[in-house]
Order: C-alpha cells, then sequence, then structure tokens
C-alpha cells in the first residue's frame, strides 16, 4: 500500500464524521445556510433591489426573490461580467465558469472565493466516502483520469473564464498532479477527437486505476482502447478499480460500457454542474445520491407538473415528499438567487436526503399532452434491453412525429444509435412503447383514445450522435444529448445528417 493510499483511510474517516454531524439535523443546517446567504446577499446590488436585508425565512426569501433562470437573470450576470463588484456576491468572483446556454448561447457562472471550495470539496468527498464504506484506497495511488474541458482560460474584463473541469484543473492539490491524466498539453487540446487520440497515447502504458467523466465520451475513449489493442480495457488497464461519472443518467450506457470493460468495477456518481457541486453517491450500491446541504446552497424543490404555473410553490426540504419529481430551485454562494436549475429530482430517502437526478424541468416532450419525462423513457429503455439482452445503445433521443394527414395518427418517434441492434426490431419496438404506456398515464390514454399510435422506432448509423454534435460544435467535454425535445429540431438534424 502506498503513502497517498495509506494516508487516505483516517482522512476518510475523518470526513465522514463531518459529514455525519450536520446530517444529524439537515433541517437546521439549511436554515443557517440560508441565514449566512441573506446576510451577504444583503451587502449587493441584486440584496438591494430585493430587500435581502429585511429577509431571515425561506418564505421571505420567496416573497422577494422569484424563481429566475439564466435568461432571466442575465442583466445581473451581465454587469458582473463587465467586471462590476458587489452585484450578486460581495467583491467580484475568482472566475466565470462558460458553459453552454439556450436562448442566451453561452451562460457565464460566477464561482466566488466562497463557492469554489464547493466544487472542488465535493468531489474530493465522494472519493473519500467511497474509501471510508469500502476500505478500497489502492486506486489512490496509480494514475487517475479525468475527462474534462481545456484548463486554458481567457480574461473578460480582467475575470479568468473559462469551462468548469478547467477552471478546476488548476486547483488539483500539487501531491495528486503526478497521479492525474492527462497532461496539461493534451488537456488543452480544443479538437475532441485529436485530443482523445493523445489521451490514448499517454494513457496506454499508464497504470489506470481511476477513470471519470461524462459516460458517453468515456465510452468513446474505450472504444478506442479496444480498437487500438483488440482487448477488454479491464484487461488493458489490470488495476484499473473505479469508474466515477456524473452528468447523464448512466443507465442507457452501463451495459455497453461494462462490456467494453470486460469485468466488473466499482463505480461512484457525482451530480456536479456549473452552478454548484450538489450531490454525490455515499454508499456503494445505492443509487440515491446525499445531497449536500452544507456547502453554500440553500435548495427549494417546485413539484414539476407545476413549475410553469405563474406562482408555484416552492417547498423547503422539510416539505418534500418521496418519489416525487421536483425542479431544483437554487441559492448559493456563487450569487445565484431563486436560480432554476433545470434539473428535476427525486427524493429516494429522507434522513439522510438522497435523491436521484430525474431528467430536465425543459426537457420533455408533451406535443400531444402526455408531459413524457426523461426518467421515463430511460427506465423504458433500460427494461426493453433487459428484456433484450443483445441490445446495447450508445445513445438515444425521442421527438414527436406529427402527422399532416388527418387520416393518419401522430406518434413518438425514437432515435436510436445501436452498438448491438435488436435481434427483431418491431418486438423491441413494441416492448418500449409498453414500457413508456406502463410509467405515464397520460401516453397510455392517448393511444388508448387512438389519438397518438405506437412509436416508431428509427435506428441510425455509427457515429450518427458524435457527427451531429461535431458539427454543431459540441463534441466531448461536458455537452450532452438531450434525451426528449418537443420539436424535430435535433431529429431531423440527426436524420439529415445521416448521409455521411
Amino acid at each position: 500500500m502506498g503513502l497517498k493510499s495509506s494516508l487516505s483511510r483516517p482522512l476518510a474517516a475523518y470526513v465522514a464524521q463531518q459529514y455525519r454531524r450536520w446530517q444529524q439535523d439537515p433541517i437546521g443546517t439549511q436554515q443557517r445556510v440560508l441565514r449566512d446567504l441573506l446576510a451577504q446577499g444583503a451587502r449587493t446590488a441584486f440584496g438591494h433591489d430585493h430587500d435581502l436585508a429585511s429577509a431571515r425565512t425561506a418564505q421571505d426569501l420567496a416573497v422577494r426573490v422569484p424563481i429566475r433562470d439564466y435568461e432571466a437573470l442575465k442583466p445581473y450576470f451581465e454587469r458582473v461580467k463587465a467586471g462590476e463588484a458587489e452585484v450578486l456576491w460581495p467583491g467580484r468572483p475568482l472566475y466565470l465558469a462558460k458553459t453552454s446556454g439556450t436562448t442566451s448561447g453561452a451562460k457565464y457562472i460566477p464561482l466566488t472565493q466562497a463557492s469554489i471550495p464547493n466544487h472542488l470539496n465535493g468531489a474530493r468527498d465522494a472519493l473519500l466516502h467511497y474509501v471510508h464504506r469500502t476500505g478500497k484506497s489502492r486506486f489512490l495511488d496509480g494514475k487517475m483520469m479525468f475527462l474534462s474541458g481545456s484548463p486554458e482560460l481567457e480574461r473578460v474584463n480582467g475575470l479568468p473564464v473559462g469551462r468548469l473541469s478547467g477552471i478546476v484543473n488548476h486547483h488539483v492539490p500539487a501531491y495528486l498532479r503526478r497521479n492525474q491524466l492527462p497532461g496539461h498539453e493534451t488537456n488543452c487540446i480544443e479538437d475532441w477527437e485529436t485530443k482523445l487520440d493523445r489521451i490514448v497515447d499517454e494513457t496506454l502504458p499508464a497504470p489506470m486505476t481511476l477513470i471519470s467523466g461524462i459516460p458517453p465520451w468515456v465510452q468513446m475513449y474505450f472504444d478506442r482502447i479496444v480498437a487500438r489493442t483488440g482487448r477488454p480495457v479491464g484487461e488493458v488497464f489490470p488495476q484499473f478499480d473505479l469508474f466515477v461519472y456524473g452528468g447523464v443518467n448512466f443507465e442507457p450506457y452501463r451495459k455497453k460500457l461494462f462490456d467494453t470493460i470486460g469485468r466488473p468495477v466499482d463505480s461512484v456518481e457525482l451530480f456536479p454542474a456549473s452552478e454548484g457541486f450538489l450531490a454525490f453517491q455515499d454508499e456503494p450500491g445505492n443509487p440515491g445520491l446525499l445531497l449536500l446541504l452544507n456547502a453554500g446552497i440553500f435548495y427549494e424543490f417546485v413539484p414539476a407538473e407545476r413549475f410553469f404555473e405563474p406562482n408555484p410553490p416552492r417547498l423547503t426540504l422539510a416539505e418534500v415528499e418521496l418519489d416525487r419529481q421536483y425542479a431544483l430551485v437554487l441559492t448559493s454562494n456563487a450569487g445565484l438567487w431563486g436560480y432554476s436549475l433545470g434539473d428535476t429530482v427525486r427524493f429516494v430517502s429522507r434522513y439522510p436526503f438522497r435523491v436521484v437526478v430525474s431528467g430536465r424541468i425543459k426537457h420533455f416532450l408533451s406535443a400531444f399532452g402526455e408531459h413524457v419525462i426523461g426518467e421515463e423513457v430511460e427506465q423504458a429503455l433500460r427494461d426493453a434491453m433487459r428484456q433484450h439482452p443483445e441490445v446495447e445503445v450508445v445513445e438515444f433521443t425521442v421527438a414527436p412525429l406529427i402527422s399532416d394527414d388527418p387520416a393518419v395518427a401522430s406518434r413518438h418517434e425514437w432515435l436510436v444509435e445501436f452498438a448491438r441492434p435488436p435481434h427483431d426490431t418491431a418486438a423491441f419496438a413494441a416492448t418500449l412503447d409498453a414500457g413508456l404506456r406502463q410509467r405515464n398515464t397520460y401516453y397510455n390514454d392517448l393511444l388508448a383514445g387512438n389519438i397518438l399510435v405506437p412509436l416508431r422506432l428509427t435506428p441510425l448509423p455509427a457515429g450518427a450522435f458524435r457527427h451531429y454534435m461535431k458539427r454543431h460544435g459540441k463534441l466531448g467535454g461536458q455537452n450532452k444529448v438531450p434525451r426528449l425535445s418537443n420539436d424535430r429540431t435535433l431529429a431531423d438534424g440527426l436524420l439529415e445528417g445521416c448521409s455521411y
């Protein structure tokens, strides 16, 4: 056992003990976090505009600060980006994390002196909890690879700007840098496919023990390892013990990814975002992610089905129920106030409060009134793959297929890139359809009433999603394919690109 591995165990025990302390009073912990945030926010332009000086409780916050997304808060973010101080949080941020936006283009999320430890400690503590729970620490003595964005930063009005994963790279402790791959020069390559080839070059001769990244991009890395060597990843890297992932639901990727590895390895799921590091899997085998309640973030939860109401209910941690979909709203020491993250979660336990990430509040399919969410299509696909074990899926998305002919009913179209297709495509499509009908009563009613007909399954050629993402400058890094759309933009773009 190496030095890092040995020293990690007492540190892991200490960190786990610190977590248990605030878990004993989660509601009180969140109330203290909110009071601290309001006290700091009162000193800012936003605080002056919203009378935060007289706010004390979650109810006060809800009265003074409406729920807003990035676009609605953009005037404040633009002032921060312009270099103005005391706008959303005291002083000026340390960095701006640049991430993909929607209608506003790129988003620039402040990272403050107070908020940056949340991102750094969240990932660290996830690994330490794994060490504490399992007693396994050997991975810390080998090479650890993190698929991330470039650490190169630009400056905008004096503020360093870059991808969150690249910013975090600047804060990796010196004692871990010797274990980290890829190297700085490789990590700075902007072209994803060139970068991927260089990462393969660097890692092939290395004793890899931990590999981390968003599953579809890790799968591309694994595929290149197999193509280069002709062997499973687990054989190429016999010391590879731990896979760390986040950003998307892992289930659609699980089978192919572990088939590519060729043997079991442990895994840890994270819930990171540019807006904050929110949760991690603290118990191996437990799908619930421990919500981080003592890290400078105050959480509110809006029942997903009521999110688009003019004044939806904003629940605190004390009011949430198990197995109900909630849209996440954050107030944080990054200067986010009543901020709609866009993600939906479902609580799977209380005391401790653990969630699973169930989808995106704006990524739903309701072209016909069915309001299908990401978790429902992912679960339907997972169960269909279980019933058709030959199937492996690379990527998929679902869109409406609206008929212009009154005599022909509309339907959903599933566009799926298979690594291994079903033996019987029609039977697989029928299983998918039955799974979705079981999970969504509105969809079931629409089919029962002949308003919709069963889904169309459209297999896409190998590389379809990769080529689409590359054409739109979103290949690699933290970019993700939307599971659901209310229009045909993504679906038609995929189909148009299949002529390569």
